[in-house]
């Protein structure tokens, strides 16, 4: 095969797409980090706030009904401005938050700080999303999808563990006020960096914002899209938010080895990511998002049934259970961003992310209801929780058929919307 075959294949990006990847990627690893590291933080938020399974869930589903509720409120608005300027609006307000996360006293002063930084924070991924269906043409946005997903990997590679070891050594607020930190840098890149995205408002748009969230909505394609999204969130808000409890209380890994399994875990994520990315735009990103799926799974069936388990075997678990979640993510990203016209991009994918988060936030209630703590730390019914999962991924991926031959229907004839 030639270099020109080569190139011709693999489109390169340009500087200024590289920066944009780079930026957007940050920004995600910052939000990602801001609800992953709760995860983890499970267990000891429980006892040092002296909350319940259900008092924790709360904490994690405020953020997602407050995400869903500002999804929904921005999504009329989101095709009317330059995507830029809401970006640097939503995520100083994501900072703002995140700040009354790592200074909060109590439980319910935490609570209240979980809805603000949720009310910015969950827009933040439906506008980098409409930013790279902007920028970047279908047929590479696996590729790119997979560089700003490395943000969910890079999260648990540096952010988590390293959260993990200030929490543990300087108390569970750490973690919250070093996200700040990097967040402030952050917003610094995208205002001097980042060019205005305003190519959406060429486009003739006569609606006014209510009416445009009211057009959007009632398209049947784009319902199809909302419904694979509400099962295959719900299966991710399920699992996460005591995962680290059943680790340290039913598999018997100690708090102290948390941050290096997560590490490695992450590492496997990071590389994982880019080549989920690239394999997708080659054999099809329906194809590989039904492998992911598959994997994720087995994945599940077996972590959740364990028990007291040796460290190297939950590791291993781990790396496949994430890998396969990486597959999953990129993938159905990059599907469910072919679906809206360019002049909906914007309020599809506020809409879409709202859905993600009232759907994960009615998944982590449900979870909290599910599983028990008992007296002696354990969890109970953690495996009946998995069972819940494994249905909610055969639900979606039955959904992500349909919303993949619609993509392909609209790549034969584009003047479909």
């Amino acid at each position: 095969m030639t270099k020109s075959t080569l190139e011709h294949q693999t489109p390169r990006f340009s500087h200024y797409e590289i920066l944009v990847i780079a930026i957007l990627a940050i920004t995600q690893f910052t939000v990602i980090l801001d609800f992953m590291v709760l995860s983890p933080l499970g267990a000891l938020m429980m006892e040092t706030l002296h909350i319940n399974t259900r008092q924790f869930g709360l904490v994690v589903s405020a953020y997602a009904f407050s995400a869903g509720a500002s999804g929904l409120l921005a999504a009329g608005f989101a095709d009317k401005f330059d995507r830029k300027k809401i970006m640097v609006f939503f995520y100083v307000g994501f900072i703002i938050g995140t700040l009354l996360c790592g200074i909060a006293p109590d439980y319910n002063m935490l609570l209240i700080a979980r809805i603000v930084t949720g009310l910015f924070g969950g827009v933040i991924g439906s506008i980098s999303m409409a930013i790279v269906a902007d920028l970047f043409k279908l047929e590479v946005r696996g590729r790119v999808m997979g560089f700003v997903q490395m943000a969910f990997a890079t999260s648990q590679v540096l952010g988590i563990p390293i959260g993990l070891y200030f929490a543990n050594n300087y108390g569970w607020h750490f973690p919250f006020l070093m996200i700040v930190g990097l967040g402030i840098l952050v917003v610094l890149c995208i205002i001097f960096f980042m060019k205005p995205v305003t190519e959406h408002l060429k486009v003739k748009n006569e609606r006014n914002a209510f009416k445009h969230l009211g057009a959007t909505l009632a398209k049947p394609h784009y319902l199809m899209a909302f419904s694979a999204t509400v099962f295959l969130a719900t299966g991710g808000f399920m699992l996460m938010p005591f995962a680290s409890a059943f680790i340290t209380n039913n598999l018997e890994i100690p708090m102290a080895k948390l941050p290096l399994m997560y590490g490695i875990t992450g590492v496997f994520s990071m590389i994982f990511g880019p080549l989920v990315g690239s394999i997708s735009d080659r054999i099809g990103k329906y194809k590989m998002f039904c492998i992911g799926s598959g994997l994720a799974m087995i994945s599940v069936l077996v972590f959740n049934n364990l028990g007291p388990t040796a460290f190297w075997i939950v590791v291993v678990v781990n790396v496949c259970m994430f890998a396969s979640v990486t597959a999953r993510i990129i993938t159905s990203a990059a599907l469910v961003s072919g679906i809206p016209a360019i002049q909906d991009r914007g309020a599809f994918m506020s809409i879409n992310s709202s859905v993600q988060q009232i759907s994960g936030g009615i998944g982590s209630l449900a979870a909290g209801l599910i599983v028990i703590q008992t007296a002696n730390g354990n969890l109970e019914n953690y495996d009946l929780l998995g069972y819940v999962v494994i249905v909610a991924m055969i639900v979606t991926m039955t959904m992500m058929y349909f919303v993949n031959r619609y993509v392909q229907q609209r790549i034969m004839a584009p003047v479909v919307s």
